[in-house]
């Protein structure tokens, strides 16, 4: 992850209303991760049960073309320049040197802007995930990246996450809809960050936290000092349903030969303030994107998937 150095995080207060302004009018997905002393879970419950696929023979370390979906986390939202998508800085099919995404770390550099493909958006939710993969098979890619799941938990209150049997649904979807085109396409999937880590790390920054009180991810960021007994369940809900997705997700990719999934290791790495936008105090920053591209390419390329 970009080794280059993160830019100051000072502000004038000119500035700083000026980003908290723009900020305020755009739904934002994805986060940080990793495991917290005050989750309700631990990082283990994100993983219960048997891991994704058993050893599969099958399974080609060294795939030659990438294609990723997912929500504003590939697309690299607010890492480059507030309120823009910057793809290439994508963990997973970026250009950028520092970052050296998965298609980078695979293919190299020259090869990887030829055959890779980032068909993610922005606030996605899984239920447009099958859409997205539909223009993901059209590439024909032996590789195909899957992150999603932030949006379903990131939403104005507990009350309008995704429910876990339509996250289901939709993935189960998604994964027929990829077969129909692409059959012997290789997935890698990434689990869901951990949000209740993001809380807790963000929290100590108070600019991040007044950009928080514009509406992002409320249903754990809303009121992020408060410690009253209904603001702890709503975090400790929040914090369930990622766990919940990410046995989804594991559970559904399980039964694809040519399915890997991480093993839990992007809900569980220890993400800190300086992997994230310096925009908006919550998407991975470069150094943040770079991070998850290392996480990828050691599972994508292990002998055996992640326990």
């Amino acid at each position: 992850m970009p080794e280059r150095a993160i830019r100051p995080r000072s502000r004038t207060s000119a500035a700083m209303l000026t980003a908290v302004s723009l900020l305020g009018a755009v739904a934002l997905a994805g986060c940080t991760s990793g495991p917290d002393q005050t989750a309700k879970n631990t990082p283990a419950a994100s993983r219960a049960g048997a891991p994704s696929p058993s050893p599969t023979p099958d399974w080609n370390r060294r795939p030659a073309s990438v294609a990723a979906v997912g929500d504003s986390i590939t697309r690299g939202f607010d890492a480059c320049s507030v309120l823009a998508d910057c793809p290439e800085v994508s963990w997973a099919t970026g250009t950028d040197d520092g970052v050296r995404s998965l298609a980078v770390r695979l293919l190299g550099a020259s090869k990887a802007a030829a055959s890779s493909w980032n068909h993610a958006v922005s606030g996605a939710r899984i239920a447009q995930l099958p859409e997205q993969m539909a223009l993901a098979a059209k590439e024909k890619p032996e590789l195909v990246t899957v992150m999603i799941g932030a949006n379903d938990a990131c939403r104005d209150s507990v009350a309008v996450m995704t429910p876990v049997a339509d996250f289901r649904a939709s993935f189960e979807a998604s994964m027929r809809q990829l077969r129909a085109t692409a059959p012997k396409a290789q997935v890698y999937v990434s689990s869901v960050p951990d949000l209740k880590r993001l809380w807790s790390t963000g929290r100590t920054n108070e600019l991040g936290k007044q950009i928080w009180k514009l509406g992002i991810c409320k249903s754990m960021l809303g009121d992020a000092d408060s410690m009253d007994a209904a603001a702890v369940a709503r975090r400790d809900a929040v914090q369930d349903q990622v766990v919940a997705y990410n046995d989804v997700l594991r559970d559904v990719c399980a039964k694809d030969r040519r399915c890997r999934y991480d093993g839990g290791a992007v809900f569980d790495y220890r993400f800190t303030g300086e992997q994230l936008s310096q925009w908006d105090w919550f998407h991975p920053g470069r150094d943040g994107q770079a991070r998850l591209a290392e996480i990828a390419y050691r599972n994508v390329t292990a002998g055996e998937p992640p326990a």
